[in-house]
């Protein structure tokens, strides 16, 4: 009975990080949790619900589907996230993060703050869906949001998301199964570059939608108010 068990563990240590720093610090296992190239961006993908395997791949058009493979197995064997089938009538296989896989979203933001303070991040270059709401968690500024209560619905990448705001506070989520979000004060449809284009590249809205870059419903004054919301921190004086 004990040898079957420790056959058991022995199995399951197997499945876990091949990488191993040999060091008692927390930091240290973090990366043997995440710190393979493209794990720890499966994670952010999946911080606001579950996805299928092609919507990662397409979330994440540099990683290959054998790669993608590999990180969903690893990521599934430390326990970070699952994987259920949905029922019918759409009865796929779809990848989620378990309660304390969520948890990350702290250092994920944490991270995402730190280096965008690097002279090197721009802010202009391809984003993901998910990435951009995950953005404005990230960079929200309850002090520049008081008095402001509204509700903005984005369509990008054929998904739906919306970011609920009432004096200094905001909830931005995925719509539940791609819902509606034609009661909202403000639409804004477009590539994810181009709303984090219009919110974090001071982009003027009419010069947007002039390009066709970006579909515009709604007040205008709610809209241009919602882009100052995140301001990106100051960029940091390296040593000359």
């Amino acid at each position: 009975m004990s040898t079957m068990k420790l056959g058991k563990i022995t199995k399951q240590s197997d499945a876990g990080p091949r990488r191993r720093y040999d060091d008692a610090c927390g930091t240290a296992h973090a990366l043997e949790l995440v710190g393979e190239r493209w794990a720890l961006l499966i994670v952010r993908e999946l911080m606001l619900g579950p996805k299928r395997f092609s919507d990662l791949r397409a979330d994440l058009p540099g990683l290959s589907a054998n790669v993608l493979t590999q990180r969903l197995e690893g990521l599934e064997a430390t326990g970070i996230l699952t994987r259920r089938r949905l029922p019918p009538p759409a009865p796929a296989q779809v990848y989620e993060l378990t309660p304390w896989g969520l948890e990350a979203e702290t250092f994920v933001k944490s991270m995402g703050r730190w280096a965008a303070r690097s002279p090197g991040h721009d802010p202009t270059m391809q984003i993901s869906a998910t990435s951009t709401i995950l953005s404005f968690r990230t960079m929200f500024n309850p002090e520049r949001a008081k008095g402001f209560d509204a509700t903005i619905g984005l369509r990008m990448d054929d998904q739906a998301f919306f970011a609920l705001f009432k004096d200094g506070t905001m909830i931005a989520e995925r719509t539940p199964g791609g819902g509606d979000i034609d009661g909202a004060d403000v639409i804004l449809t477009g590539s994810p570059r181009a709303v984090a284009g219009f919110v974090h590249g001071g982009q003027p809205l009419d010069a947007m939608v002039a390009a066709g870059a970006l579909l515009f419903e709604g007040d205008r004054a709610v809209a241009e108010r919602f882009a100052t919301l995140f301001p990106l921190p100051d960029k940091v004086t390296l040593p000359a």
